[in-house]
This record gives C-alpha cells, structure tokens and sequence, in this order.
C-alpha cells in the first residue's frame, strides 16, 4: 500500500500545484484586464477634454469677431 499512498500524496500535490498555478493566470488576466480598462477610460477622458477645450476655443474665436 506504501505504493499507492505515495502515488496519491503525489497526484494530490501536482493537483494543488495545477490549481494555484491556474489561480496566478486568472488573477493576471484579470489584473491586465482591469489595466486596460483604465487606460481606455484614460483615454476616453482624454478625447473628451480635448474636444470641450477645442468647442470652448471655436466659441471664443466667434466672440472675439
């Protein structure tokens, strides 16, 4: 039986090894993820305030002639 117990105890530590592992992925890809969607919403803020500034400019330019 010594055998197989060992063959068991083994099984059991790649399984967990494998799972962690598994776990590390997932919270990455969910890290890059959550990154991305940051620098998208960056970038929308951005787009955003650079339209207002060049609308507020247009508005100016009229006011001034």
């Amino acid at each position: 039986m010594g055998f197989m117990d060992d063959a068991k105890e083994t099984a059991e530590a790649v399984g967990e090894k494998l799972k962690d592992a598994w776990e590390d992925t997932a919270d990455r890809i969910d890290d890059k993820v959550d990154e991305m969607k940051a620098d998208a919403d960056v970038k929308k803020a951005e787009a955003e305030r650079d339209s207002v500034k060049a609308r507020n400019d247009i508005k100016e330019d009229l006011r001034d002639h």
